[in-house]
């Protein structure tokens, strides 16, 4: 389920048992979102003193990625190694699977973290809260979207093999069209037209960034690997509270 929450299962975990488990990945995104939008208000989400709205932005960045063990900027980290290296794809292959990190995997990590933290401080109030739950959301709705058949496995073998390419089209296209409802109703309810829209910009640019990331890897490397699948989550995180912010 992309966490450290441990979940329990009778029987192997094979491809079947992940893909379906993909599915939930949005729910996830909800419920990781609730500790973290617990300590962005306790720290200081909607004071109208900047530095503690930040302090708050950094305590919620810091949780998500607590809860996720770091896995998925780890994942970023390796596929900024990977695709940036400008090795032949084997080659790219084994940069992205060692442990060690590279100095493009360091930039892409601290403009990750730099990008989420002050987008999340950017925004005012309780948007600051809506933010962080749909950037959490979309983020792992966006990986339903790219575990679809477009996307294969870059190898065989490793998490990346058991869901890649796995996810009937329909499904994924299901998952966004409930998001973007979802989001548009909220949204119309919470503040009008403009709250909605600014809102589906930025669920619409999240979803961008992770096929935009997939279909870059895909030329690169034949297909996707698990690393890929954390650099998704990461990257579609930060468009999402990047846009918003410019949006507000």
């Amino acid at each position: 389920m992309f966490t450290v929450i441990p979940v329990p299962v009778s029987g192997p975990v094979d491809a079947d048992l992940a893909s379906r488990a993909v599915r939930w990945l949005p729910a996830v995104g909800a419920l990781l979102s609730v500790p973290a939008v617990a300590v962005l208000l306790a720290a200081g989400a909607g004071d109208q003193a900047p530095l503690r709205r930040l302090l708050g932005a950094v305590l919620a960045v810091a949780v998500l990625g607590l809860l996720t063990g770091g896995l998925h900027l780890d994942g970023l980290a390796d596929t900024a190694d990977g695709l940036a290296s400008r090795r032949p794809r084997e080659e790219a292959l084994e940069i992205m699977r060692r442990g060690d990190t590279g100095p493009l995997g360091v930039a892409a990590l601290v403009f990750d973290v730099l990008l989420q933290v002050t987008a999340l401080a950017a925004l005012p109030g309780h948007l600051a809260v809506a933010g962080l739950v749909l950037a959490a959301v979309t983020a792992r709705t966006a990986v339903i979207l790219v575990t679809g058949p477009a996307f294969p496995a870059a190898r065989p073998g490793g998490f990346g093999a058991l869901v890649a390419g796995r996810t009937p089209a329909r499904v994924g296209a299901a998952a966004v069209a409930v998001l973007l409802v979802v989001v548009a109703a909220l949204g119309a309810l919470d503040g009008g037209t403009a709250l909605a829209l600014r809102l589906l910009a930025a669920t619409a640019a999240g979803l961008l960034a992770a096929v935009a990331l997939c279909r870059s890897a895909r030329n690169r490397l034949g297909g996707l690997t698990g690393d890929i699948f954390g650099a998704v989550i990461e990257l579609s995180t930060a468009a999402t509270l990047a846009v918003l912010a410019l949006l507000t």
